[in-house]
């Protein structure tokens, strides 16, 4: 019996199907992994503890077949992912939803975020609602930046298509009280998504699309953080950027 994951998934209130559920998993093996302590891959030991925000450790406290940085639960890196499109979708979802007083997001386009959640420009309207302040910052699709960057990457003038298309979902957010959106034409070394004191960091590589980049989950742990370090670089993009209105 692992008394370590039964524990945890009870305190969130839990369900061994719930687990399953977010890690894309079936139910009867999350089973197997508490009644039977049966040792999951590593990868599916990652997705559980980031999906319980704990480590590793707390949830097989004997296994040793983790990396170094997940063995301490204060860690500034709650995961790290090979590229965008790795990222399981609940996890997205997660961090949107229980996002309380802050959500930022900087990007080129950011097109996946409608794509892959038909619901994201209603459920950004719901954290204003709720009292979270919203701030979107896409790409200026008549700017340079967007101009080099659809260049290096090989698609010409698409990008600049693609974040007009982005504009389109987010135009009915324009007006919503705590939800503000503006363009910048600043060059992008990564793409941020942050929610609370939490943040994705999709790193940029010259000439690979975003979705192809590795991707970094990140926590606030205080000063000199690297989520304080990517915030401070989104404020600063912010507020060179200018307001959009959709007209």
């Amino acid at each position: 019996m692992n008394d370590s994951l039964r524990n945890a998934l009870a305190h969130r209130g839990w369900s061994s199907a719930d687990l399953a559920q977010r890690i894309e998993l079936d139910e009867k093996t999350v089973e197997r992994w508490i009644t039977k302590d049966r040792r999951p891959h590593r990868r599916n030991q990652r997705l559980a503890a980031e999906a319980l925000e704990l480590s590793i450790d707390q949830l097989w406290p004997d296994d040793t077949r983790h990396d170094v940085a997940a063995a301490s639960a204060h860690s500034e890196i709650v995961g790290i992912y090979p590229n965008r499109a790795s990222v399981p979708q609940w996890k997205w979802m997660s961090l949107l939803k229980e996002a309380q007083s802050q959500v930022d997001i900087l990007v080129f386009a950011g097109t996946f975020l409608n794509q892959t959640n038909p619901r994201f420009p209603a459920m950004l309207a719901e954290r204003a609602e709720a009292g979270a302040r919203v701030r979107l910052c896409c790409g200026d699709p008549s700017g340079d930046a967007v101009a080099l960057r659809g260049k290096e990457e090989g698609i010409g003038s698409t990008l600049g298509a693609k974040v007009q298309a982005s504009l389109t979902y987010f135009s009915g957010l324009v007006g919503v009280p705590g939800c503000e959106i503006r363009l910048h034409d600043t060059a992008l070394y990564a793409s941020i998504f942050r929610y609370d004191s939490q943040a994705m960091i999709n790193t940029h590589l010259w000439g690979s699309p975003a979705s192809a980049n590795p991707l970094l989950h990140v926590r606030d742990t205080g000063e000199d953080s690297m989520f304080r370090k990517y915030t401070e670089s989104f404020d600063a993009v912010w507020g060179s950027a200018r307001s959009w209105t959709a007209e």
